[in-house]
C-alpha cells in the first residue's frame, strides 16, 4: 500500500498491511527542518498543509517587539498566530477582549481576516502535489489554539470567559458564534481544496477531568462543532475528520463519534485509557496517538520509546483503526534518536500478517 491507502484504510475501520505512521495532528518545525523534511527521513505516512500567514510584515515586528525578554511561546508560525489575534500568552488569564462588557460593546476589535483569498490560494495545488507523492493529506483550519471553545476563552481571558458562560451568556454564544463562522468557511475551504482529513483541535480536557461539564459541553460546543464538520462535508461527503484534544473527554466520545468525529488524538495514556476506547468505541472510531506518557518523548530512552510502540501496536492495532503517533508534542526537547526510534519500531513492529 502507499502512505495515503494505509492510512485511509485505518481511517476506515480497515486493516492495512501495516499500522500507518503519524509523528502529530499538525505539522512540524523541529530543529531547522520543515514538516516535509521530517516526515521524509522518518517515513511519517501523512502530509499537511495549512493557509498561508497574514501578509502584515510590520505588524508582525511590532508584536515581537513588544514581548518581554525571555518569553517562549513557540515558533515562528505560533509567534504569528498570536500576532493575528493580538493574543499575549505572557499576561496571565487576560486577554484582548477582557475588559468588554457585552457584545453590544466589543469596540474596534475584529477577528483576523483569515478567509483573505491570498491565504489559501495555493492549497488546492499543494493537495495535489502531496496526493501525488502518495500521502495522506491533513488540512488545518487557521485558529487561536482550537477553533472554538479555546479561542473563545483565549481572547477572553480563561477566568472571565468561565464567568461569561453563566453570568453573560449571549455574549458566550456571540463569540463562540463568531468563531465557529469562521471555523466553518475555513472546513469548507479545506474541503475544496481536496484534503483527505479535516483536523480540528480544540483542548476540553483537563488531566483527570473536562475543563467544562459535558452538558456544557453538549450545548454550547457539540452543536458548533457538528455544524463545522457538515460543512466541510456539504462540499467532500467523504472527508474524514481527526479530533484533538488534550486530557481526559471519555464522557462526550460517544458525542463525538455522532457528529462526525472519525479519529481520536492524542488519546494520551496517562489520561485515558486507550484500550478501553478502542474496546468500546474500536468499530467506529479510529485511536491517532496513544503512544507515551508525559515526557517519554524528550526524557526516555530508545529503547524504552520502541517497547511502548511495541505495547501499543500490540493493544491498539488488531482489527485496524489505529495510526502509531507520539501521545505528546514533539518539540525541540525531543531528541533526533528518540524519534528516530518511534518511527523505525512502527516499521518493525507495525505490520499486519
Amino acid at each position: 500500500m502507499i502512505p495515503r491507502e494505509r492510512v485511509l484504510a485505518a481511517l476506515n475501520m480497515q486493516v492495512p498491511d501495516r499500522v500507518p505512521k503519524a509523528l502529530s495532528f499538525y505539522p512540524l518545525d523541529f530543529d531547522g527542518m520543515s514538516d516535509e523534511d521530517i516526515g521524509g527521513r522518518l517515513g511519517a505516512d501523512v502530509r499537511f498543509v495549512e493557509f498561508e500567514p497574514s501578509q502584515d510584515a510590520a505588524e508582525f515586528e511590532r508584536y515581537l517587539e513588544s514581548l518581554p525578554a525571555g518569553v517562549d511561546i513557540g515558533n515562528s508560525s505560533v509567534l504569528r498566530t498570536y500576532s493575528e489575534w493580538q493574543y499575549r500568552p505572557d499576561i496571565a488569564g487576560v486577554g484582548v477582549l477582557s475588559s468588554v462588557g457585552s457584545h453590544d460593546s466589543l469596540g474596534g476589535y475584529r477577528l483576523p481576516d483569515l478567509t483573505a483569498a491570498y491565504r489559501s490560494a495555493d492549497l488546492a495545488a499543494k493537495v495535489e502535489t502531496l496526493k501525488g507523492g502518495g500521502y495522506a493529506v491533513c488540512g488545518l483550519p487557521p485558529h487561536l489554539g482550537g477553533e472554538v471553545f479555546e479561542g473563545a476563552w483565549r481572547l477572553r481571558g480563561f477566568s472571565q470567559f468561565m464567568l461569561d458562560l453563566v453570568t453573560r451568556h449571549p455574549f458566550a454564544d456571540y463569540l463562540l458564534d463568531q468563531l465557529t463562522a469562521l471555523a466553518r468557511e475555513n472546513a469548507r475551504v479545506l474541503a475544496a481544496a481536496g484534503v483527505d482529513i479535516l483536523v480540528l483541535d480544540d483542548d476540553i480536557g483537563m488531566p483527570t477531568t473536562m475543563i467544562i461539564g459535558p452538558d456544557t459541553w453538549r450545548e454550547l460546543l457539540k452543536p458548533r462543532l457538528s455544524s463545522i464538520i457538515q460543512a466541510a462535508r456539504d462540499i467532500s461527503p467523504g472527508i474524514k475528520v481527526l479530533y484533538h484534544s488534550d486530557g481526559y473527554i471519555e464522557p462526550v466520545i460517544a458525542d463525538l463519534i455522532e457528529v462526525g468525529v472519525d479519529a481520536l488524538n492524542p488519546v494520551q495514556p496517562d489520561r485515558m485509557d486507550a484500550v478501553r476506547i478502542k474496546r468500546v468505541f474500536g468499530e467506529r472510531l479510529a485511536i491517532w496517538g496513544a503512544v507515551g506518557a508525559h515526557n517519554l518523548m524528550a526524557s526516555g530512552s530508545p529503547g524504552q520509546i520502541r517497547a511502548e510502540v511495541q505495547k501499543c501496536i500490540a493493544t491498539l492495532g488488531p482489527g485496524g483503526g489505529y495510526i502509531a503517533c507520539p501521545a505528546y508534542d514533539v518539540d525541540y526537547g525531543v531528541p533526533w534518536g528518540n524519534l528516530e526510534a518511534f518511527a523505525s519500531a512502527v516499521e518493525d513492529y507495525g505490520a499486519y500478517d
